[in-house]
């Protein structure tokens, strides 16, 4: 155990250096989207928002649950470099398989949103080939990130993630001045993932045995903790992108425009989100299996949490007028529709942060009851909220984020007092 000042600056170091490193990773970020936001036509904004949503939809369906059974599984031998090395290599393998059926599902889908938002056939194709690039190195980057941070080798992680994020700003930079098109915006965005893939293999390499291949067993326990997570990933690859997919059916091309516009400017909470996930999950997935312990972390995480949401949405109400200003004047009257946003944005952080902190344990709520739940929240916010509308959208989001985050604080309560 470190005495109490070594602990307290050991912390502060690591939130420092990590907070630095996300700062700039999302500045940089923040940079790329609103250089496309006021680069691009609203039309093409709009294509580039509905490709993105679909990218984050095959991303789930690739993963299905696998990264948090490598998780699970890794966080039992992470001292270890050969098993460790076992366990990714299994994960791998079974994430190249599923990336297949994830293709064969979300493709045709995005290409109908396409041409149904007002693409050309060319267009439509040339947008989804250009969503390969960013998508191969999605396929495994997850997975490569465990091992490191599970040893809190925290700064190479960093600084890969600052290479391709300044990639992502001079590709951006260099092209859409000249070529103000939606494919053209998403290839400058995934050619340099594939750089930070490639960087990632190497940092994880230094605390696997490379040579290690999958095994039956682990694949198995993995699988096991799939089946659990699959149905729910499903689901929450079409809910978890809801209002642009309601939008994009019920609404018109400027909503989902605007849509994508504001989402850009929750920068901020995905900087405290990353923080989170870095440090906190992982210690939260080490610790012995202690009902007091867990739930004194627990409920100290949950605070820090509720207070950055508070202030993040503070900060946005006072500011709204100067922040909006930045996208330009198409979405310069967004101030309600923005608070709104951050207040969904808030709800869906909880969820997610609780749920990674229960799953990364083993603990799988029960997806077909999860499920169930969550679409008798969506069917009763579409029968009460006006879908047509950017601020009905919004409003429908919060309250399916909110009903989600109890769901999933309530099971984690229960899994900790049975420890």
């Amino acid at each position: 155990m470190l005495p109490y000042g070594d602990k307290i600056m050991y912390w502060g170091k690591a939130v420092f250096i990590t907070g630095f490193a996300q700062m700039v990773v999302q500045v940089v970020g923040f940079l790329s989207g609103i250089l496309v936001i006021r680069l691009l036509p609203i039309q093409e904004y709009a294509l580039y928002t509905l490709a993105n949503t679909m990218l984050g939809t095959m991303a789930i369906l690739s993963d299905g649950g696998i990264s948090t059974g490598v998780t699970a599984e890794g966080g039992k031998v992470w001292k270890d470099p050969e098993k460790l090395g076992v366990v990714l290599a299994t994960g791998l393998d079974l994430r190249r398989k599923f990336a297949i059926g994830s293709l064969m599902i979300s493709i045709p889908i995005l290409f109908y949103l396409l041409v149904d938002n007002g693409a050309s056939w060319l267009s439509s194709v040339l947008i989804v080939l250009s969503l390969i690039p960013a998508f191969y190195a999605a396929l495994s980057n997850s997975l490569l990130e465990i091992a490191p941070t599970l040893h809190q080798s925290i700064l190479p992680l960093q600084k890969n993630e600052m290479v391709v994020g300044l990639g992502r700003l001079g590709l951006t930079a260099l092209t859409l001045f000249i070529f103000p098109w939606t494919f053209v915006a998403i290839l400058a965005s995934g050619i340099p993932g594939i750089y930070g893939n490639i960087q990632l293999k190497k940092i994880s390499r230094n605390f696997v045995d490379k040579t290690a291949l999958p095994d039956a067993l682990i694949r198995k326990k993995i699988l096991k903790v799939v089946s659990g997570v699959l149905p729910g990933a499903i689901y929450y690859s079409l809910s978890g992108q809801i209002t642009i997919w309601l939008i994009s059916v019920f609404g018109n091309v400027t909503s989902v425009a605007q849509l994508g516009a504001i989402g850009r400017l929750v920068v901020v909470l995905t900087l405290f989100s990353s923080v989170f996930f870095t440090l906190l999950v992982p210690r939260f997935t080490r610790l012995e299996a202690d009902a007091n312990l867990l739930m004194k972390r627990f409920l100290i995480t949950l605070g820090l949490l509720i207070l950055v949401c508070i202030t993040v949405t503070a900060l946005f109400w006072i500011f709204s007028y100067q922040i909006l200003w930045v996208l330009g004047d198409s979405y310069s009257n967004l101030n309600e529709e923005l608070i709104l946003f951050i207040v969904g944005s808030c709800a869906g952080l909880l969820t997610g942060i609780i749920f990674s902190m229960s799953s990364s344990r083993g603990w799988i709520l029960n997806p077909y009851l999860y499920i169930s739940l969550s679409i008798v929240t969506i069917i009763t916010g579409i029968m009460f909220f006006n879908i047509a509308t950017l601020k009905g959208i919004l409003i429908f989001n919060i309250y399916v984020n909110a009903v989600q985050a109890v769901i999933y604080l309530i099971y984690t309560f229960l899994k900790i007092q049975k420890q």
